[in-house]
């Protein structure tokens, strides 16, 4: 059974009259990646910012390793959480390998790992040239770099992939499925939901502080219960399949359906086979359901 690294109960932060946070629930697990979405005002920085430690909670308890956040002993295991935040500040005159060997010594790791590091990042060849003279994309691989100091067991990734090419996203996902499989924790603030198939094991939904949904992608689209669209294309316009294929135009129909439904939906159409030319299923994507989830909770 995987182990609850981090756990949220009942936490709630109030800045005033304002809830940032209002009575979240959430375990995060051992070899988990979850993603966390929302729009801007959701909460999701605040939530970042109370397993960090750095606020605390009005009500509720947060535990980091099974140790109340703010406890001594929690303060002593800090050094297994990794962090990249959606904004770095890195020092334009220092040069990569400067600022990678800055970070190991705040976080009081050897440096003996740093080269490897920045091999793994992909910014190895430019390890001596200041930081000024990167690209984002660049940037954002040398703060990828010092998160992943001294192999945390929780890391906290906070719009990870911005400013990276479709090569440097690859590679970002590659890190986060051998970071999976080594038994690390990821949390993920995104906007790039379509990126996330494939990624993510859970998705954390926020909607003005509170999580609105929690689960696998393959379960939160059996909750909507938004339809698979089967779209078919027939050889011939003049043979309509039977049942309640809507026409597109000539010679292509669409049937609206749930999951449960598809297999039996294409069956009925084995007749045509013979006169089938092309045959198209679309799933509702992450974007669809998650723009559906807000909907329905403003119901």
């Amino acid at each position: 059974m995987n182990t609850d690294l981090v756990t949220l109960s009942g936490v709630s932060k109030h800045y005033g009259a304002q809830r940032a946070i209002d009575g979240l629930d959430l375990q995060l697990r051992e070899g988990e990646c979850v993603a966390l979405a929302g729009h801007n005002g959701a909460g999701k920085s605040t939530l970042i910012k109370l397993i960090l430690g750095l606020i605390r909670p009005t009500q509720g308890r947060v535990a980091l390793f099974g140790h109340d956040a703010h406890s001594p002993a929690a303060a002593r295991l800090r050094n297994r959480i990794g962090y990249l935040p959606e904004t770095v500040a890195l020092h334009p005159s220092m040069t990569g390998e400067e600022t990678l060997a800055f970070y190991a010594r705040l976080k009081r790791q050897p440096l003996s790992g740093n080269a490897a590091l920045l091999e793994r990042v992909g910014i190895s060849g430019a390890a001596r040239r200041r930081v000024g003279g990167y690209s984002k994309g660049m940037r954002q691989r040398l703060a990828l770099a010092q998160a992943l100091l001294g192999q945390p067991r929780v890391l906290l990734f906070d719009e990870p992939t911005t400013g990276l090419d479709p090569a440097s996203r690859l590679m970002f996902y590659d890190i986060v499925h051998e970071l999976r499989a080594a038994g690390a924790t990821i949390l993920l603030s995104t906007h790039a939901l379509s990126e996330l198939a494939g990624h993510a094991d859970r998705i954390v939904v926020m909607k003005a502080g509170r999580k609105i949904a929690d689960g696998a992608m393959s379960a939160l689209r059996r909750s909507t219960g938004l339809p698979i669209r089967i779209r078919l294309t027939l050889a011939h316009a003049d043979a309509p399949p039977a049942g309640a294929w809507r026409r597109i135009e000539a010679g292509r129909y669409e049937l609206a359906c749930l999951e449960h439904d598809k297999i039996a939906a294409i069956r009925s159409i084995g007749a045509l086979s013979s006169d089938i030319h092309d045959l198209d299923i679309q799933v509702p994507s992450l974007d669809d359901i998650y723009a559906h989830l807000l909907e329905r909770e403003d119901v």
